[in-house]
Order: C-alpha cells, then sequence, then structure tokens
C-alpha cells in the first residue's frame, strides 16, 4: 500500500512539468486597421497589455489593409478579435465565416463618401452611368454605393465597380484609371485635402456607417478578456472625444498618415462604443437583405442569430 502511495505523490509530482494544471498564459489576437483611431491609440498605450497580464493574457496585434481581410482573419483563426464597418460582416456570414458580433460604435455617415477627381465632369451620382467606380469589396462603403445608386435612380448593374483596396484605389483615383472613388475616413479626409477630391455624396440621410467589434465565436467564452477591451476602449473614445486635434497629432506620429486629414476624420467621426440593440441588429438585417436581393451575397442571413449580448444588457 505505501508504494502505491509513493507512486501516486510521484506521478503528482511531475504532473506541473508535464503542463496538466500549471499556469498558462493565454493569448489575445486583435485585428485592426490602419484607419482605426480607437485600437491603435490603445496599442500605443500599452493599457490593454497592462490589465490583461494581471489574468495571464498576451496581447498580440496585427494591421489589416481593409475589413474584409480582418474578418477572413478571424474566419481562419489567426485572430481573436477585430473591429470593421457594417458590410465585411455580412459578407464574411454569407460564407459561414465563424463570427460574433460583440458591440459597435454610433453611426457616423458623414465619414465615408463616393468622390471624384476636383476637375471631373461628374456633377451627380446619377452621372456615374456606365463609369468605373473604385471600392473595396465588401467594405462599409459598399452598402453607400448601393444606397446612393437607388437614391439616384440607377441600378448597381449601371456602373463598371473596380474592386481595389484603398492604396491601390487611391493610386487609380489619382492616375485617372477611375471615375469615382467610394471611400471612409482617414483616407476621404487625406483625398480632400491633398488632391482637391469633390464629395460627390456621402452617408448623411442615407447609411448609418456603424463600426462593428467581432469575435472568432469560441472566443466568447472569454467573456473577462472582452469586457476589459471594452472598459480600455471607452476611455479611449473619451480621450478622441475630448481632445479630437491632440489625438490626431499622436496618430498621425504613429502611423504616418496625415494629421490634417486626422483631425477632419476626428470631426466628422462619433467615438461611443456599446452592446448590439436590437434596432442595431434590424439596421444591419436590412443590409444583408439588401445584398441578397442584388445576388452580392449567395444566401439569406439571419443576423440576430451571430449577435452576442450579454445577460446583464438585455
Amino acid at each position: 500500500m505505501k508504494k502505491i502511495v509513493k507512486k501516486i505523490f510521484a506521478i503528482l509530482a511531475i504532473i506541473p512539468v508535464l503542463g496538466f494544471g500549471a499556469s498558462k498564459t493565454e493569448e489575445l489576437r486583435i485585428g485592426y486597421q490602419k484607419s482605426d483611431p480607437g485600437f491603435i491609440l490603445l496599442k500605443d498605450s500599452g493599457a490593454l497589455e497592462k490589465r490583461l497580464k494581471t489574468i495571464g493574457v498576451k496581447v498580440t496585434w496585427i494591421e489589416f489593409p481593409a475589413g474584409p481581410q480582418l474578418l477572413e482573419g478571424l474566419n481562419v483563426g489567426s485572430v481573436d478579435l477585430g473591429t470593421v464597418g457594417e458590410t465585411p460582416p455580412i459578407f464574411a456570414q454569407a460564407v459561414n465565416a465563424k463570427i460574433k458580433y460583440i458591440g459597435y460604435k454610433s453611426a457616423f455617415p458623414k465619414a465615408e463618401a463616393i468622390i471624384v477627381p476636383k476637375d471631373s465632369p461628374i456633377k451627380t451620382v446619377a452621372d456615374l452611368k456606365g463609369k468605373k467606380v473604385a471600392l473595396n469589396k465588401g467594405s462599409n462603403v459598399h452598402y453607400l454605393l448601393v444606397k446612393a445608386l437607388e437614391e439616384a435612380g440607377l441600378k448597381y448593374s449601371d456602373i463598371q465597380p473596380t474592386f481595389l483596396p484603398p492604396a491601390d484605389a487611391r493610386a487609380a483615383f489619382e492616375k485617372g484609371s477611375v471615375d469615382a472613388w467610394v471611400i471612409w475616413d482617414p483616407f476621404f479626409a487625406a483625398a480632400e485635402l491633398k488632391i482637391g477630391a469633390k464629395n460627390l455624396r456621402d452617408g448623411v440621410n442615407l447609411v448609418n456607417n456603424y463600426q462593428f467589434y467581432l469575435v472568432e465565436e469560441s472566443y466568447i467564452k472569454n467573456k473577462e478578456v472582452i469586457d476589459i477591451v471594452f472598459d480600455e476602449i471607452k476611455k479611449v473614445d473619451e480621450l478622441l472625444t475630448k481632445d479630437p486635434i491632440g489625438t490626431a497629432k499622436t496618430l498621425s506620429t504613429i502611423n504616418g498618415l496625415d494629421v490634417e486629414a486626422l483631425e477632419l476624420a476626428h470631426k466628422r467621426a462619433v467615438f461611443t462604443t456599446q452592446y448590439l440593440t436590437p434596432k442595431i441588429i434590424q439596421d444591419q438585417q436590412e443590409i444583408a437583405d439588401t445584398f441578397y436581393d442584388l445576388k452580392l451575397i449567395p444566401k439569406k442571413l439571419d443576423i440576430k442569430s451571430v449577435v452576442w449580448i450579454p445577460e446583464n444588457s438585455k
């Protein structure tokens, strides 16, 4: 019997060495974009790293050129959490991506627009018929374009969409390879200020332009981590709201974007992070239904089925 007890204690003694029951540092991989002031400022501050370190979680930041690419990162498991515009989650859900909405920022429709070169003969959205229009496929501006064409009495098939990420679209726009460009801030602001681009139609009284926070669906169990992220991003929201000029200067030194463009972008933005409400879910459902009707996505979607709402906010 004594020999058996000794063997048991010997096994227990080596369990930590083997990793069973030992403390293990987890990781939160955040996808962000160069145009996202909230996550860039949070990353620069190191505040989230300090908070999460206390519960054994390491933070890794991964930059993406736009929302669709970020959500692909979520879907394949290379990212745990990220923030994108309205449209990318719809295209992602349409191909069965493993995502969950966890929060959103209030509408800021002034922060995206259809723009044309300063000397363009195009004066109205109706003039876009038959023209080449650059946009990032599946990004927030995709819906703006659809609604603007509808408002002008045009069909989506009346224009020639040219799918390009922001940097390539800017180059094509300046060369005259495309007739118009649908883009968001701060790239929109930079095009206005630096090359004199004209605002043909922004999102005011047309679209909401929400920004959404999403996680890879299995990460939803890490509520403590998500709560800490929300707590820290709300602090950054307050800073951006109180000091748009100061934060623009800070961001410019970090991401290299033009400080004047960032200042203009901040004036057009709304920085308020919160959990999704039934109205926000319905607004997102309308976008999904519109894209299905246009055959831009292959199936009808139920947005509510991929939304996480914490118990204490219901």
